[in-house]
């Protein structure tokens, strides 16, 4: 790892394929976490999405949806709501915005990583997972030019490996990880054991 300042804040993007991973990833994320985690997946606006509660019940820290001026804490997992983009005001407070779809996407996971390397700089962690477009990429590259860590699934686990092939191809990162590795490798970015 190039980076040795403290992470405080992990952003995991993905689309399809990505909920798999998490679902296998988060039973073994330490229950005390230094940083909060922010997932961004493409989904489809739904008024009855089961998604937080799926996440919720497989993890052993607090799952929520992001809302409007919301406060981040430690130690928590916090889904951007579908049909929103999620930006950071400070390294407290999220906002949501309804602008235009970014790489035809709803959240967009480049809106997100993009925001946060503005506000966290080097302190901000990114692992991009399995999905069909480039979404992520850009916002990846932010995070590398603030030296933030940059990490990918390994696309031979990936359901579908264009999203993190795209950052292969066109990044240095620091990590290629399988799922089983990505619990044990988010655990050791905290600072608090």
């Amino acid at each position: 790892m190039k980076n040795r300042k403290a992470t405080e804040i992990l952003l995991i993007g993905g689309s399809a394929g990505s909920i798999s991973v998490l679902l296998e990833v988060l039973p073994h994320l330490n229950d005390h976490l230094s940083f909060p985690i922010m997932v961004i997946v493409h989904r489809q606006a739904h008024p009855e999405s089961i998604l937080e509660g799926l996440l919720a019940f497989r993890s052993r820290l607090p799952v929520e949806e992001a809302y409007d001026k919301m406060i981040l804490k430690a130690s928590r997992i916090y889904l951007v709501p579908a049909d929103y983009h999620l930006l950071f005001e400070d390294k407290q407070m999220v906002s949501l915005d309804y602008s235009e779809k970014v790489n035809y996407s709803r959240p967009s996971i480049d809106v997100t990583f993009q925001s946060a390397a503005q506000i966290f700089m080097g302190h901000t962690a990114a692992l991009l997972l399995s999905g069909a477009n480039a979404d992520g990429l850009e916002g990846l590259r932010c995070i590398a030019q603030q030296q933030g860590d940059v990490l990918v699934q390994d696309p031979d686990t990936a359901e579908i490996a264009y999203m993190p092939q795209q950052a292969l191809l066109n990044l240095q990162v620091d990590a290629v990880l399988k799922p089983r590795e990505m619990a044990s490798f988010i655990n050791q970015l905290s600072t608090k054991y």
